[in-house]
């Protein structure tokens, strides 16, 4: 059983910075296919950004794109989402998925799912 553990939330000024964890337990994060979607109230769980197996192929949603970065660690079994240049649009539960198979940009390639993070960016 595939469990994933998202830390790293918070409340930060416009402009500042996050870095949020998803700990991976259950299989190594070397046959994983991770990504972060993020959810506002009311709104649709929507892409941030994916990383395949070997973290050679990455892809970001536009909105982040040249401010926030996906990594991963195997050895520590931890996909990290460095935020950066943060804003209040930004402002979501944050959640990290896995799927064996390959990185989407949709909630329905994914298997496995953490259980959030809350960002919140003032303004």
């Amino acid at each position: 059983q595939v469990q994933l553990v998202a830390s790293g939330g918070g409340l930060v000024q416009s402009g500042g910075s996050l870095r949020l964890s998803c700990e991976v337990s259950g299989r190594t994060l070397s046959s994983l296919a991770m990504g972060w979607f993020r959810q506002a109230p009311g709104k649709e769980r929507l892409f941030v950004a994916g990383i395949n197996h070997s973290g050679r192929s990455i892809d970001y949603a536009w909105s982040v794109r040249g401010r926030f970065v996906i990594s991963r660690d195997d050895a520590k079994n931890t996909v990290y989402l460095q935020m950066n240049g943060l804003k209040p649009e930004d402002t979501a539960v944050y959640y990290c998925a896995a799927d064996v198979r390959g990185y989407g940009s949709s909630w329905y390639d994914y298997d496995y799912w953490g259980q959030g993070t809350q960002v919140t960016v003032s303004s």
